[in-house]
């Protein structure tokens, strides 16, 4: 029985983890936070495999773990990483302006209060309802739309989405679920 479990398991990593990375990026910024986010998600997700049932159900059960923990505050602290004195390279061509973007939009989402920031995340990056997302979050649909609102403003008050329509504000290149 564990085999099996420890087989799907890994097909499902393999099949998912950078789109649960991603989402860890853009929830905490990026760095150790979001691989310490998506690495506590993913340990939740393995313990309750069991219970998942589905293939299909396990990132969502991912993603809504990885929101609680960030909107909660109980992160994994793990503090015996060693700083590497210089990065490895990792750019390949093109790369640049994708990075640029992805990298200016989680740094506005660090601009936001955890629970706002998980509220657009799950609904532009995730395309999720406003039920999905109380859901996810164990709140009302009133409080997402008020946290969405919300963040909303604060980014058009900081002059982050002056320039941009409503409908171009969410269309970020380089941080699409669908690489």
């Amino acid at each position: 029985m564990r085999n099996g479990r420890d087989e799907a398991f890994t097909a499902f990593m393999a099949a998912r983890y950078h789109s649960i990375l991603r989402t860890a990026r853009l929830l905490t910024g990026g760095g150790p936070q979001a691989e310490d986010l998506a690495q506590e998600a993913l340990m939740r997700t393995y313990r309750a495999w069991h219970r998942i049932g589905r293939l299909e159900a396990a990132e969502a059960y991912a993603r809504t773990t990885m929101v609680r923990l960030l909107v909660k505050g109980r992160r994994r602290k793990w503090h015996g990483e060693v700083p590497a004195e210089q990065l490895p390279d990792a750019a390949h061509p093109g790369h640049e302006d994708t990075s640029t973007t992805a990298v200016a939009v989680r740094r506005v989402l660090q601009t936001l209060p955890r629970a706002q920031r998980a509220v657009l995340v799950l609904r532009y990056f995730h395309q999720l309802s406003e039920e999905e997302i109380a859901g996810v979050l164990g709140c009302s649909r009133g409080t997402v739309k008020s946290r969405a609102a919300r963040a909303l403003a604060a980014l058009r008050e900081g002059g982050v989405l002056a320039a941009l329509s409503d409908d171009d504000a969410y269309d970020y290149e380089g941080v699409s679920d669908h690489d």
